[in-house]
């Protein structure tokens, strides 16, 4: 079960991207867990400086951009 982590402080960019980030799952029928990171250290933890980040399984995959569904699945398949 992949662990996908929205990195970010909960703006509309954010949000979106936690949207499409569960759809793009729940489309591959991936069983997944969604964790929401807030924390500014935790972030910067990851070596991110540009939010909102995507990461699957604690590895930085997208910074700084909302990317599509069909972005997200080809990242998760």
């Amino acid at each position: 079960m992949p662990l996908i982590q929205i990195l970010g402080t909960g703006c509309p960019k954010c949000r979106k991207l936690a949207e499409n980030a569960e759809a793009a799952a729940k489309a591959l029928g991936v069983d997944y867990h969604l964790e929401k990171v807030t924390d500014l250290s935790k972030i910067m933890a990851f070596g991110v400086m540009l939010t909102p980040a995507l990461a699957v399984d604690g590895q930085v995959k997208v910074v700084g951009k909302v990317p599509s569904v069909d972005e997200i699945k080809a990242l998760l398949a």
